[in-house]
């Protein structure tokens, strides 16, 4: 417990140091041509953007500056020296640096979609070796009602490697599928953070202590940094974070799920995030038309935030089209608005539908809403992850 006593302190100065750079690098970013402008905003100030790459800086520096730390005992006695847990932890710090420079790459470049699929799953590939390596376990356990059809557990193989791969492109995307309003990303991000770390802190007792040990020591210093850079992107925003930052978190989380092995925990923290994609499907396939920004609009005569929309050419409308509509009118999950040549919808987006059912609102108030039901959906991670997954599993998940 000593090394997290340590962690803290060494945390607690990165959430210092990261406070202090994003004021003063500021205008380094907005002289080298990354800068954007508020669109929920009447102001059109120049504001940094890609400040995420600050951020995550820090945190890598602070898990750098920790290893010796850690590994300080092992160094003197090779010969106990634990080369896994060592192996384990550069890899998950090679795939976030992937993903840092990555990041930061689609934000100067601006990058297409495609990439930003292909890109986490190159990255994740470190993880999936030395998780290959170190334990190569693919059995999951079935679920009580269907042990009489599967039995207690099924090896799926590398089916189970393509799962993780797979959750490595979700997690780096689903933060970034749900943004676009001061605080949203960052908030959502700290959310998890704190739930993964309160998840390890209850399970420090259980038999997966080392696990649980390796989530905190990558958690806790990305919490604070993150809660620094939350300071300053908060309404009204004075930097932007980019897809540097969604990336390195996305990528963070995607390491502890794997390498500490409670990877469905993790996708019970994203229940919003999984909501809104499931929700955006339509339009990210483009069954419904997609516009490039999804963003809410902005009233400057009312400072509100209003759903935004997105047209549909009857005429160019197929039986898939009719039936995707139909099945979201029918459930009122869109607000439609119909003529004789087109059908005006909002876009897909939880941001959206939250305008739509909970009425126009300040961008301030959208982002707290949104914040709020992310915590409510932790506390519903934690009762399915405790009282309830007892009637599923005679194990833990």
């Amino acid at each position: 417990m000593w090394s997290i006593i340590v962690l803290i302190f060494f945390s607690t100065i990165s959430y210092l140091v990261t406070d202090e750079l994003i004021p003063k690098m500021k205008n380094l970013f907005i002289n080298a041509g990354l800068y954007g402008i508020d669109l929920c905003k009447i102001s059109k100030d120049k504001i940094p953007e890609a400040i995420g790459v600050v951020s995550g800086c820090v945190f890598l520096v602070t898990i750098f500056l920790f290893i010796p730390i850690v590994f300080g005992n092992g160094l003197m006695d090779r010969g106990n020296f634990p080369h896994n847990e060592f192996a384990e932890l550069l890899a998950a710090l090679l795939s976030i640096c992937c993903m840092l420079l990555l990041g930061f790459a689609d934000d100067v470049l601006n990058l297409k979609w495609r990439y930003k699929l292909l890109l986490p799953t190159i990255a994740s590939l470190p993880l999936l070796v030395v998780y290959y390596v170190n334990f190569n376990s693919t059995t999951f356990i079935v679920p009580i009602p269907l042990r009489q059809f599967f039995g207690v557990s099924i090896n799926i193989g590398i089916l189970y490697y393509i799962y993780m791969g797979m959750l490595a492109v979700f997690c780096t995307n689903a933060i970034n599928i749900l943004a676009g309003i001061n605080g949203l990303e960052v908030g959502q991000s700290a959310v998890i953070a704190l739930s993964i770390i309160i998840f390890d802190i209850i399970e420090l007792r259980g038999d997966q202590f080392k696990a649980h040990s390796f989530s905190l020591h990558i958690m806790i210093p990305y919490l604070a940094t993150t809660l620094a850079l939350l300071k300053h992107n908060w309404y009204p925003s004075k930097v932007f974070v980019g897809d540097t930052f969604c990336y390195v978190s996305g990528m963070t989380f995607a390491v502890v799920a794997i390498l500490s092995h409670f990877s469905k925990t993790v996708l019970l923290f994203f229940l919003p995030q999984i909501i809104n994609f499931l929700y955006s499907v339509p339009q990210l396939f483009h069954i419904i038309p997609c516009p490039r920004h999804r963003l809410p609009k902005y009233s400057s005569e009312t400072n509100l935030l209003y759903p935004s929309k997105t047209v549909i050419i009857k005429k160019e409308l197929t039986a898939l089209n009719k039936f995707v509509l139909e099945v979201l009118t029918r459930f009122r999950l869109v607000d439609k608005q119909e003529d004789d040549d087109c059908i005006i919808i909002n876009n897909m987006t939880l941001i959206n539908l939250f305008l739509i059912k909970l009425g126009p609102m300040p961008e301030v108030q959208l982002t707290t809403s949104l914040l709020l039901f992310q915590i409510l959906c932790t506390c519903l991670a934690f009762l399915i992850r405790y009282p309830m997954a007892s009637y599923f599993y005679d194990v833990k998940l």
